[in-house]
């Protein structure tokens, strides 16, 4: 566990300048920075009382109790599954054939991996024989197989994989199955294995696996390199005072990204893959209005600020090549954050510009950078920290890479740093994460 009052970590680009609480904050965010009283202290102890740091509430589940299979953390009701309706809500083991299968599996004295996959994004028949196929060419035993379900992520499948004492784990679906496994395999040390599919394979783009290649990533199970990634944990605050933590492995985000997420069609996402979110995002920038957030960075002071959205960043690359915190790292065990506050239209094209053209294009220049250097732009604000925490009110739309989450009234978001540990094919280039 990351220590969350850790010794202060500066922000790469100063925070605003403290302010007085603002006369339109929400009651709840003016009683926080009353109680902060300027003190970071005081302001944690404030605001979540048991719940200072990494300190869980009495009523908080501790992350690594939540991973037994008896005391599961459940999606929140509201959140959409990444998986087919028809089918039913358990956990589900299947045999190579795709027939259903005890629970249970026999023991073996050979390794054994298990594959976890969602049905509606991947060709299961082809799949599994080919998982099967390479494990017995490795030496390795049957591999044992888990469907997404209604109810399952592939958190509660990748769970009773580990209670078999899998050696490995694959996983094959849409960034939402790969975020639910790779949470249950946080602090583990069972190796991930992503198998590309689904619309974004986030992760896998951040980690430059290749994303036609599925033999080369099958393989990279039995026969690639073991590399230690971090991981993130985000401790959600609903408005009724129900507290959660999820797994994220890419990014999370309040505001304006969630409200997106929320906003694009289903139907145009399996046509188009990741450009649906163009309409999404055309749709929510309609309503979209700004909103009083209090975030504070550990070990730094309380600041105030309005907001259109905010990112928690463990990588920062998104599809398309575009690089949303071009400086982020997936190994540097520190969480990256956007605070995205533009003003007007002028506000909006400076986001754009910061992001799709000085980010991904002129950052990768020398000239560039030095243009870069000169430039005064508020319109979105970096921030680097061992973990952060808002608050906000009333409740505002969150996302955990990619998925919808309902509504938080706070989040705290910290990194675990070498926390999951991924199998990559043999070789294969580490230096740029």
């Amino acid at each position: 566990m990351v220590d969350a009052m850790a010794a202060p970590d500066e922000p790469r680009d100063d925070a605003e300048s403290p302010e007085q609480t603002p006369a339109d904050a929400p009651e709840e965010v003016k009683a926080d920075a009353a109680a902060a009283d300027g003190s970071s202290e005081h302001f944690h102890a404030a605001r979540l009382g048991d719940d200072v740091g990494d300190r869980p509430r009495k009523d908080a589940p501790d992350p690594k109790e939540a991973a037994e299979p008896d005391d599961v953390i459940h999606q929140p009701e509201d959140v959409s599954p990444d998986s087919s309706e028809e089918l039913p809500g358990k956990t589900q083991r299947v045999d190579a054939e795709g027939d259903e299968a005890p629970i249970d599996a026999e023991d073996t004295q050979k390794k054994r991996a298990a594959l976890v996959y969602n049905p509606t994004k991947v060709e299961p028949e082809t799949l599994r024989a080919r998982v099967a196929e390479l494990a017995a060419g490795a030496d390795w035993a049957e591999p044992l197989f888990y469907e997404t379900t209604v109810d399952d992520l592939g958190d509660d499948a990748t769970r009773a994989a580990l209670d078999e004492k899998v050696d490995a784990v694959l996983v094959a679906g849409g960034d939402g199955t790969v975020r639910a496994v790779a949470e249950a395999l946080t602090s583990t040390g069972v190796p991930l294995t992503i198998v590309p599919s689904g619309t974004g394979n986030l992760l896998a783009r951040n980690l430059n696996l290749p994303l036609t290649d599925t033999d080369a990533m099958i393989r990279a199970t039995f026969e690639g390199d073991v590399h230690a990634i971090d991981t993130g944990i985000a401790r959600i605050r609903r408005a009724d005072g129900e507290i959660e933590e999820h797994g994220f492995s890419v990014m999370a985000g309040m505001g304006l990204d969630a409200a997106m997420i929320q906003n694009t069609r289903d139907d145009l996402k399996k046509q188009v893959g990741w450009v649906a979110y163009v309409d999404g995002a055309a749709r929510s920038l309609v309503g979209a209005k700004p909103f009083r957030v209090m975030y504070q960075l550990n070990g730094h002071r309380l600041h105030s600020a309005k907001v259109h959205s905010v990112l928690f960043a463990n990588c920062g690359a998104l599809q398309g090549g575009v690089a949303l915190i071009p400086d982020a790292s997936i190994v540097d065990g520190r969480i990256d954050v956007a605070v995205l506050q533009p003003t007007g239209v002028l506000g909006w094209l400076g986001v754009w510009r910061s992001i799709v053209w000085d980010n991904s294009v002129l950052r990768k220049f020398r000239a560039g950078r030095r243009v870069l250097e000169r430039r005064k732009d508020t319109s979105v604000r970096y921030l680097r920290g061992t973990g952060i925490e808002l608050a906000t009110a009333p409740a505002q739309p969150i996302e955990l890479d990619g998925d919808e989450f309902g509504e938080a009234t706070r989040i705290y978001t910290r990194i675990v740093p070498g926390g999951l540990a991924i199998a990559l094919p043999k070789g294969h280039d580490v230096s740029t994460l």
